[in-house]
């Protein structure tokens, strides 16, 4: 009986790594030139790569802060 192991991909040194590795990713997904089996891995890793991307922004907007009338306060991307 075979079995597939899944391809076990180390996570983006950065952001901007993250992003050309997904840039990437979506030129090949959109060439469609790719059997089935490996575009479901290379769907899964964009997937991922995504989340990474995400979670670092939303981590970064947590953290910036602005100043407002001389109190520091949570940056929000919504206008106040």
């Amino acid at each position: 009986m075979a079995t597939h192991s899944r391809h076990v991909s180390t996570a983006p040194a950065s952001y901007e790594v993250a992003l050309h590795e997904l840039e990437q990713l979506v030129a090949k997904l959109e060439s469609g030139d790719m059997p089935l089996e490996q575009l479901l891995t290379q769907y899964q890793r964009g997937a991922d790569l995504l989340k990474l991307c995400r979670d670092r922004l939303q981590s970064v907007e947590d953290q910036i802060k602005v100043l407002d009338q001389g109190t520091l306060k949570t940056w929000t991307s919504e206008p106040t």
